[in-house]
């Protein structure tokens, strides 16, 4: 027994610390469950949250702000201008895709930066950033050119965010179909960010079937290029999935109630802008 307990103690002493302490991801951890969410009443950016509460606002192009009621805050695709505001956030993720997706010139004032590809260029980067109860990490996908062909290796990601018990998924500038293992690292997604364009990313009835195979609870588009593009989406959409358009920019959800169906909500995009809140 004594040796046995030995043997133990030896093996635990070689695994390294990191890996005992890492947070684990409920995300994939209950990939089959169903969560739930529910809809506040509209709110401006920076307003208060209740809890277990996210908010998302829609800002341009490809960018979401992420705000937590613990004040987390995090900017998807992040180029480096977010409107007519002081705000910098805790996280900024970003794509190399294209232009649109990054800046060279990041605010410094922002904590945590994180590129969608590996300095080197040789291997995929792999982000696990712990921030108390929010985990953020990211599954590396392919840059494809024009023609269909790897022009980069798993040079660009999809960033998960793991917050007030939502699982976040933000498909960034997605050039190709998933694998069977990319969709296991992604887990259970309730709110997705998708971008919907049909021709710079995936093609929409590929980008279609996997938002189909991914049923999540929340659809939100991006990327689009005018209504007719997002048109063309909803419309393939809408057979499976309830469709919800909205006049303004930003939607809060949480885990309390799931809708009938699985919904697309059509945000508008706006800059951010401070407001007195005096």
């Amino acid at each position: 027994m004594k040796q046995f307990l030995f043997v133990l103690g030896m093996l635990l002493a070689a695994i390294p610390a990191a890996a005992q302490e890492r947070k684990p991801s409920h995300c994939i951890a209950i990939a089959d469950a169903s969560p739930e969410f529910r809809y506040i009443r509209n709110a401006s950016f920076g307003k208060p949250l209740e809890q277990f509460t996210v908010r998302l606002s829609y800002v341009a192009h490809a960018s979401f702000l992420l705000e937590g009621p613990q004040g987390f805050t995090a900017v998807t695709d992040y180029t480096g201008f977010l409107g007519d505001t002081a705000f910098f956030p805790t996280v900024a993720t970003m794509n190399k895709a294209h232009t649109t997706h990054w800046t060279p010139n990041p605010d410094p004032r922002i904590p945590h930066v994180l590129p969608g590809w590996a300095p080197d260029g040789n291997n995929p980067v792999e982000h696990y950033l712990e921030l108390g109860e929010v985990l953020v990490r990211n599954v590396p996908t392919d840059i494809r050119s024009g023609f269909g062909t790897v022009s980069e290796p798993l040079a660009n990601s999809i960033f998960v965010f793991e917050i007030e018990g939502l699982c976040i998924g933000h498909l960034g500038h997605l050039h190709h179909d998933l694998s069977d293992s990319q969709i296991a690292a992604l887990g259970r997604l309730d709110v997705v960010m998708a971008p919907v364009d049909g021709g710079y990313t995936l093609p929409l009835p590929n980008m279609i079937a996997l938002l189909k195979r991914l049923r999540s609870s929340v659809i939100l588009p991006m990327h689009w290029f005018g209504d007719f593009t997002l048109q063309s989406f909803v419309a393939g959409m809408e057979e499976e999935f309830r469709v919800e358009w909205r006049t303004d920019s930003h939607i809060e959800v949480s885990l309390r109630t799931l809708p009938s169906e699985p919904t697309v909500v059509v945000l508008r995009p706006a800059w951010l802008r401070d407001v007195d809140n005096n």
